[in-house]
C-alpha cells in the first residue's frame, strides 16, 4: 500500500485539529460493496476523507480523533488466518496504523464505547454509514446532523494542494494523457466508441491506474455525461472524449479532448471547435489568486457568444445576451470543479460549501446556476476547465416553441446543427502565487495537433 510520509498525515491531523479546536471528531471509511452478492464486490475505493487524513485504504475501518485528549485510534479488524487463506499473507492493520502516525488501534466493536452525542462527524453519502451513524448515535436516520465546523475546516485544508498532492496529481493527468492519445488514435470510421474506449481502458491498465469516473466517450457528445458506447462512427462525426485516471494513492485526472472521426474537422467542426479552444486558453489565461472562478465562466460564455454572433446562429448584443443567459443554451454547465482526491472534489462535503460562500449564492440560470466552482480562487487550489457548445435539439425546440430568447437565437439556421453533437475542451489547472500552471504534459488540442495525432504523429 502506497502512502505519504508518516509526517504527513501527522501534520494534516494536526492542522485539523488547530481549525476544530475542540471536541471528538470520527471519521468513516468506506466498506465494500457488493454487486450482486457479499463476497462478489464492486471495486473498492476508500472514503477520500479518511484518505487525506489516515491515509490508509482498507474497507470496514473508522478513525477517532479527541482533541482535548490528545488521542488518536483507529478501529479496525486485524487478519485473521481464514483471510490470509484467500488473499495471502498483508499488512498487520497496526503496522499501517503507525505508518500514518497513529499508536492505538482497537477492534470495531469498541467504538460504541467511545461515542457520545457530541461527537463531530462528516456528512455520510453511503447508506450503510449513514445506518452506522443512526445505531451508535441510537438516532433516526433524519436526525443525523453532520458538524458544519468540522466540514468547513477539512474543506479549507483540503482545497489547497500540498507538493507531494500535486506530484500526484501531474502523474494522474499525464497517465491521462497516454489515455486520449490512445483514443484518439483507435477513432475511425467503421469502429465501434467502445473500440476506442478498449483503448482507454488498457492504456489506464498498464500504468496501474484506475477510472476517476466511468469514461464519457462518445460522437453524442451534446448528451453531457454519456456513458454509453454502443454507436458506430461514421465519418463525418466528432467524438468526445471526457475519461481520467486515478492513481495508486487515489488523485484523479479530468481531461476531455474532441476530435474528427476521419481524422479531418470540416469547415463547420472547425467553427465551433474555435470557439471552445478561444473560450479555454481566454479563461485559462486569466486565472490567478483572487479571481472569482464565476466571473471566468460568464467571460467564457461572452467568447462564446460572439463566436456563435459570427457563424450566424444568434444575434442582437453580445452583453445582453450575456445577461439574458443565451449562453446556457449551448453551454448548459458550469465552467469547472476543484478536483484532487475526488473528481469533483469534497462534493460528498456540500457542493455550495466547497464552490460558494456566505454572500455568493448560486444562480437560477440555465449554465450558471451548475457551475460547481464560484468563489474566489487561492493558491494551491486545482480546478479544471472545461468549456464546451453543444446542439442538443430537445433543448433548442423547447426553447423555440416557447419562444424563448426568440428575439436573439436564429432558430432557423440551428437546425442544421441538430445532428452535430457537442465539443468540449478541458485542461486541469493549478493556481500558483504568480497565477496558474496547466497540469502535465501538453495533450493535443489544436486542430493542427488533433489532427497531427489522428495522422499517426505528435
Amino acid at each position: 500500500m502506497k502512502l505519504f510520509s508518516t509526517e504527513t498525515y501527522i501534520n494534516r491531523r494536526s492542522a485539523l485539529k488547530n481549525a476544530v479546536g475542540s471536541g471528538q471528531i470520527l471519521i468513516l471509511g468506506n466498506n465494500e460493496s457488493p454487486m450482486n452478492y457479499t463476497d462478489n464486490t464492486y471495486r473498492f475505493r476508500q472514503d477520500s476523507n479518511f484518505l487525506y487524513f489516515f491515509g490508509i485504504s482498507l474497507p470496514g475501518l473508522a478513525a477517532w480523533i479527541d482533541i482535548d485528549k490528545n488521542e488518536e485510534i483507529i478501529f479496525g479488524h486485524e487478519y485473521t488466518i481464514d483471510d490470509i487463506i484467500w488473499i495471502g499473507r498483508q499488512e498487520p492493520l497496526h503496522v499501517l496504523a503507525n505508518k500514518v502516525g497513529v499508536n492505538t488501534v482497537f477492534e470495531p466493536e469498541k467504538l460504541a464505547t467511545k461515542i457520545s452525542p457530541a461527537v463531530m462527524y462528516l456528512p455520510p453519502y453511503r447508506h450503510d454509514n449513514k445506518i452506522l451513524l443512526s445505531n451508535l448515535l441510537n438516532i433516526s436516520l433524519g436526525q443525523l446532523a453532520p458538524s458544519e465546523s468540522l466540514t468547513k475546516a477539512v474543506i479549507s485544508l483540503r482545497m489547497h494542494k500540498a507538493p507531494e498532492e500535486i506530484s500526484e496529481m501531474e502523474k494522474a493527468v499525464n497517465i491521462t494523457r497516454e489515455m486520449h492519445l490512445a483514443a484518439m488514435r483507435a477513432t475511425k470510421g467503421g469502429k465501434y466508441e467502445y473500440e476506442a474506449v478498449a483503448k482507454i481502458m488498457e492504456t489506464m491498465h498498464r500504468h496501474h491506474a484506475e477510472l476517476s469516473y466511468p469514461v464519457i466517450f462518445s460522437v453524442n457528445g451534446q448528451t453531457l455525461h454519456n456513458h454509453y458506447h454502443g454507436n458506430l462512427m461514421e465519418k463525418g462525426q466528432i467524438a468526445l472524449n471526457d475519461s481520467g485516471c486515478e492513481t495508486d494513492m487515489c488523485y484523479a485526472g479530468d481531461i476531455t479532448r474532441t476530435f474528427p472521426v476521419n481524422g479531418k474537422f470540416s469547415e463547420a467542426q472547425k467553427e465551433i471547435y474555435t470557439a471552445v479552444l478561444d473560450m479555454l486558453e481566454s479563461s485559462t489565461a486569466l486565472l490567478k489568486p483572487g479571481l472569482m472562478y464565476r466571473d471566468v465562466h460568464i467571460n467564457a460564455n461572452r467568447i462564446l457568444l460572439g463566436h456563435l454572433k459570427n457563424i450566424g446562429l444568434v444575434h442582437g448584443d453580445v452583453e445582453e445576451m450575456l445577461a439574458a443567459g443565451v449562453g446556457g443554451l449551448f453551454m448548459p454547465h458550469g465552467l469547472g470543479h476543484n478536483i484532487g482526491l475526488d473528481v469533483h472534489d469534497m462534493e460528498d462535503l456540500g457542493e455550495n460549501l466547497v464552490g460558494y460562500r456566505e454572500g455568493l449564492a448560486r444562480s437560477t440560470q440555465l449554465g450558471l446556476r451548475s457551475l460547481r466552482m464560484a468563489r474566489e480562487l487561492e493558491t494551491g487550489n486545482v480546478i479544471t476547465v472545461e468549456p464546451g457548445c453543444y446542439f442538443i435539439p430537445e433543448l433548442i425546440e423547447k426553447y423555440k416553441a416557447e419562444g424563448i430568447f426568440k428575439e436573439y437565437v436564429n432558430y432557423a439556421q440551428l437546425e442544421a446543427y441538430y445532428d452535430f453533437g457537442g465539443v468540449r475542451i478541458e485542461d486541469n489547472v493549478l493556481i500558483t502565487d504568480t497565477g496558474h500552471r496547466v497540469l502535465g504534459e501538453r495533450i493535443a488540442k489544436t486542430i493542427a495537433e488533433v489532427e497531427a495525432v489522428m495522422a499517426g504523429g505528435f
